[in-house]
């Protein structure tokens, strides 16, 4: 099955791209690693540009990347973090109530500590708010202290204004 990418245009650098991309993908993660070696021994910007590809371009945790051997039909887990995990069943009950009970635990633990880090970060927010208003109203105090002293007159008989 072609896709619309694929006969818009023959040839072209794009397509030949795409053409690898696609064969890589039916190899699956051994083909992108030996791609990405033989890049770093040709030439190192090349692996490099491989293995920044396969990083952020998912090719190395892609659910299909592993030349179509999963089955696309198995059920998936929806993370808080936003991303996919299979949830495969290993055919042994205990182990899978086991596994589930472990994660469903791990979560509990890992809200727990978002929140006593939530707590952790309002209290020093406040502690530094409280103490700049302290500092302000010291200063405040400092300013009205220095406001309220009566100005001092000359003693030796002097108006203001002469020497």
């Amino acid at each position: 099955m072609h896709s619309y990418s694929d006969t818009a245009r023959p040839g072209g650098i794009r397509n030949a791209f795409l053409r690898a991309e696609a064969w890589l993908d039916r190899h699956g993660k051994g083909a992108w690693i030996a791609a990405m070696v033989l890049g770093f021994i040709i030439f190192w910007p090349i692996g490099l540009a491989l293995l920044a590809y396969m990083i952020w371009g998912k090719h190395m945790f892609r659910y299909a990347s592993c030349g179509g051997r999963r089955s696309h039909t198995s059920p998936t887990h929806h993370t808080k973090w936003g991303h996919y995990t299979a949830m495969n069943t290993s055919g042994n009950t205990a182990f899978d109530s086991y596994k589930a009970e472990a994660l469903s635990r791990l979560e509990e633990e890992q809200e727990a500590f978002e929140a006593f880090l939530q707590r952790l970060r309002n209290s020093k927010d406040k502690s530094e708010f409280d103490t700049f208003m302290d500092e302000r109203a010291r200063a405040n105090q400092a300013a009205d202290a220095a406001a309220a002293e009566p100005e001092t007159k000359p003693t030796d008989g002097t108006r203001p204004g002469e020497y």
